[in-house]
């Protein structure tokens, strides 16, 4: 099965590696979709149904903390799950995060296996 993907990240050039480590990790994507911003992932999910989210934290705008309160708040979207990447691996932010909604958090850097791993157990992919 192929999945909808959406990534978030104010980084033009770290959503690019995002998706190409995606790729490379053999995770199957059918439709992969990008936003600057929480504002503007917001925006793409008013148009689009994903499968999982993975958003930065750290972002201008509508950052990730605030992403996941908004997902949480909206009936529709607050079942998407959604992954949570970024340099930040303090215990106290993870678990505010996870408190949040947060499905899964990544540290980076990160390997493409790992990434993968993430995805599938937050979505409930079987493994092999």
């Amino acid at each position: 099965m192929a999945y909808r993907v959406l990534i978030t990240d104010d980084s033009p050039a770290m959503r690019s590696f995002v998706r190409r480590v995606i790729e490379l990790s053999g995770f199957e994507l059918s439709a992969c979709f990008e936003a600057g911003d929480g504002a503007e992932a917001l925006a793409v999910l008013k148009n689009e149904w994903v499968d999982a989210i993975l958003t930065d934290i750290n972002m201008p705008g509508v950052d990730g903390e605030e992403l996941l309160r908004r997902l949480a708040a909206d009936e529709l979207l607050r079942g998407i799950p959604t992954i949570v990447i970024s340099t930040d691996a303090t215990e106290n932010r993870i678990a505010r995060l996870m408190a949040l909604g947060a499905r899964g958090y990544v540290t980076k850097p990160f390997r493409p296996e790992t990434l993968r791993a993430e995805l599938e157990r937050s979505l409930g992919v079987p493994g092999d």
